[in-house]
């Protein structure tokens, strides 16, 4: 079966729709220009605010004091000396942001009115309930506030792939094959049947096999052009992967 110029859109690798690495993103928030640093911190937070307040919250600090040290946390991004000490060549971005929270919770929350550091400043509209509801969710009493980073980074991460696939699909005008065909990524019990899913689509059964395979496959690059984004050499990105999801099962 030919492969339409549809499919083939979705199966190569064009490397200039991605977006910036996260360390080009650090490189962007140490910038003079404000907008420049605005612009980058609030892809950061958007992308990892979830796993920093989780982390926060497992140290023990109540919903309110985490959210605002959360908060407080990216604004003491801003601060180009922070990402002055970040160099690409030390590790891998978690680490980096990880280190980062650490120190900042390590000397900065001990201050006076710490908790109060956000002081109004909203990086982004957060819907902070729906954080706290979510922490509450994944919470176990043997958890360490470590594997919860571990495991909301990783999730952040494929959420992130999954969203760029979705918009593979809506730039050739698929996102309806891509709604049915989602499911399918993990083969878990929510996905139809082949054989109903093809009938639904007016599709062969062999046809929604191919989209099937492409979909993952495209998934998969997906995945490593992310991964990418967040370590210092293509070495490190197998290990990388193998780490995202051990956290998931952990």
């Amino acid at each position: 079966m030919a492969e339409s110029n549809q499919d083939k859109a979705l199966t190569r690798h064009p490397g200039a729709q991605f977006r910036t690495t996260r360390w080009s993103v650090v490189r962007n928030a140490a910038h003079e220009d404000e907008a420049h640093r605005g612009r980058a911190l609030e892809e950061l937070c958007r992308t990892y605010w979830y796993p920093v307040y989780a982390f926060v919250r497992r140290q023990g600090y109540e919903w309110a004091d985490a959210q605002d040290l959360t908060q407080g946390f990216f604004a003491h991004l801003l601060d180009r000396e922070t990402f002055a000490a970040a160099d690409k060549q030390k590790g891998r971005f978690r680490s980096f942001l990880l280190g980062a929270l650490k120190n900042f919770l390590g000397s900065e929350a001990r201050k006076q009115g710490a908790l109060k550091r956000g002081g109004g400043v909203q990086i982004l509209p957060i819907d902070d309930s729906a954080s706290e509801e979510r922490f509450q969710l994944e919470l176990t009493d043997e958890i360490t506030p470590e594997k919860l980073c571990a495991r909301s980074w990783a999730d952040a991460l494929l959420g992130e792939t999954l969203n760029a696939l979705q918009r593979d699909f809506e730039r050739v005008g698929k996102l309806d094959l891509f709604e049915a065909l989602r499911p399918h990524l993990s083969g878990g019990p929510a996905a139809t049947p082949r054989s109903q899913l093809a009938e639904a689509l007016g599709l062969s059964v062999g046809t929604v096999t191919t989209s099937i395979y492409r979909m993952r496959k495209r998934y998969g690059e997906l995945l490593r052009l992310e991964i990418a984004h967040t370590v210092a050499t293509p070495e490190e990105i197998d290990d990388e992967i193998s780490f995202l999801f051990s956290a998931m099962e952990s």
